[in-house]
This record gives C-alpha cells, sequence and structure tokens, in this order.
C-alpha cells in the first residue's frame, strides 16, 4: 500500500500519476467538505485531489479589501518606524502589498524592517518583496512569540501586525492572543487592518448544506476558527453533520472549534502547508481501514 502510495505523485513536479488507479489511493471515493476562502480551497483542494479525494467547495467566509484605508495607509506611510513586520495569514501578505502597489510604495521602503511570515506564506512574502527574515518553527502566532522572545533587546523594538477586520462573525481570539503575548514580552505591537474577512451567505449553499444532512459527506475540513464560526451559522444543529467526520489545521483551529462544541477527530500535526493536512486526513482513513 505504502509503495503504490508514494508512485502516485511524480517526485519531480508532485503531479499526479495518471497511471496510478484513483481507487489505490487513501482518499477514493471520500468527499471533504473545504470551507476555506477561495484562494486557499483551490490549494487546498489540489491536495485532496492528489490523494484521490473529492473535494466539494463550500467557502464559509470570504477575504476581501478594506472598505477605509485610512489605517492602513497611515502605517504603510510611516513604516520605518517599525522594526518588524509580523505577517499571520497569506491574506494579509497580499493585501499588503497590493496597498503598497496602490499607492506606488516602492518595496524598499522595507529593507530596515525584519518580515515574519508562516510555513509556506513564507514564498508568497519572497515573490512581493525578496525578502524573510524569519520562518518560525512552529507555524502559528505562539511560534513567532516563541522566536522573537530568543532576540536580545526585542522588548525595545516596534512591531507591526497586518491584520483582518473580521465583519459579521465573533472576531477569533488568534490576533488578540498574538498583541498580548507579544506585550508581555515589552514589545510594541501595532495592529492594523489589511482586509476584511467576513461570513457568506447559507443560501448559496442548499445542495452543499442538503448533501451534509444526508451523510454524503465523509470530512468537514476547517483550516481556522472563522470558518468554524460562520459554518455553524449555516446549519440547524449538530444533528445535520453528525455522521461527519471533522478536521481541523493545526491545534489552536482545533482548540477553538472545540470550545464551540465541535467533536474533532482529525487534527494536522504539519500545519505549515495543505499538503500536511491532505496528509493527516488520508492517515486517518488508511488507518481506519486496517
Amino acid at each position: 500500500m505504502v509503495n503504490i502510495q508514494k508512485s502516485a505523485l511524480n517526485s519531480k513536479s508532485g503531479e499526479i500519476n495518471l497511471l496510478t488507479p484513483s481507487s489505490k489511493l487513501p482518499l477514493y471515493g471520500k468527499r471533504i467538505l473545504v470551507t476555506a476562502p477561495r484562494n486557499y480551497a483551490a490549494r487546498f483542494s489540489e491536495q485532496i485531489i492528489k490523494k484521490g479525494g473529492l473535494p466539494v467547495i463550500m467557502p464559509t467566509i470570504e477575504t476581501c479589501h478594506l472598505l477605509n484605508y485610512i489605517e492602513l495607509d497611515t502605517a504603510l506611510k510611516k513604516i520605518d518606524a517599525f522594526d518588524w513586520i509580523l505577517f499571520t495569514s497569506r491574506n494579509g501578505i497580499t493585501a499588503f502589498f497590493d496597498r503598497m502597489n496602490d499607492l506606488q510604495i516602492s518595496t524598499s521602503v522595507l529593507q530596515n524592517c525584519q518580515l515574519c511570515a508562516l510555513g509556506k506564506d513564507s514564498e508568497s512574502l519572497l515573490s512581493f518583496c525578496g525578502q524573510v527574515d524569519l520562518i518560525p518553527t512552529e507555524s502559528s502566532p505562539a511560534g513567532i512569540v516563541t522566536e522573537l522572545a530568543k532576540i536580545p533587546q526585542i522588548n525595545q523594538k516596534q512591531v507591526l501586525i497586518p491584520a483582518p477586520e473580521v465583519v459579521g462573525l465573533p472576531e477569533p481570539n488568534v490576533i488578540p492572543n498574538l498583541i498580548s503575548e507579544l506585550q508581555k514580552l515589552g514589545i510594541q505591537a501595532t495592529r492594523v487592518p489589511t482586509y476584511i474577512t467576513q461570513s457568506l451567505d447559507k443560501n448559496i449553499y442548499s445542495v452543499e448544506l442538503n448533501l451534509i444532512r444526508q451523510g454524503m459527506i465523509d470530512v468537514i475540513a476547517f483550516s481556522s476558527t472563522a470558518e468554524v464560526e460562520s459554518f455553524l451559522t449555516m446549519i440547524n444543529s449538530q444533528n445535520d453533520y453528525e455522521h461527519c467526520v471533522v478536521a481541523c489545521f493545526g491545534p489552536y483551529t482545533t482548540a477553538n472549534a472545540q470550545k464551540l462544541g465541535v467533536n474533532v477527530s482529525i487534527v494536522s500535526k504539519d500545519y505549515s502547508s495543505f499538503e500536511g493536512f491532505a496528509e493527516a486526513i488520508a492517515e486517518f482513513f488508511t488507518l481506519a481501514s486496517r
């Protein structure tokens, strides 16, 4: 089984080997509900497909441009006042540099700042400015704090945190907890809204929600707390998804999902990439079939 699964992918390109029967792949026939925003959903779905799964796309949240750029523009115009810029998401990176481009601000103004990104997000950061100074070992805000705590005189530094403006949902504790932990280190942290995270209208998902209620979805995969919160507004009760296995992208989303009353069966140990998330789901079903 192991040899077959490894041969399913082209080792050089990561492309699907079309000569491998899909029935030999670990997620064959499994319908995985992807609740991530569109840009993340595309990348995650690719990993599910590579393992033989059938992604069902149902973004419960979306990210979009700010309606008011006053705070972000003010921060960008005095960017040299910050020693660090801490990016906690790929969306934050994209929105930050899109706005710099709109204002015709050269990325050269960042040369006196140190930039931090999580996991694969560092590739996006490199593509925008060719600079990444810190990629925490643990791909989480807690990992950022751990790494910064090792830096001498970090308490004298000013950090900027490009963050989402959450609309229509309770704000997850991710950014507030990060700021609190940074403040414990004596760091002056400035949060600036960079993009909007908002829930989507459940009425567009009558087909997908019916599939869930009918037991046709094998796994509901959450990659963030906001996705969980929005999903819970779309259902009538836990009975709607009682036949589904719930998977979460890492321990922090898991902890928040459990606080919201969701029973989580799969937790991705590697939460630096969607490949690791898909692997965790595949491993769950591989072990269950033994």
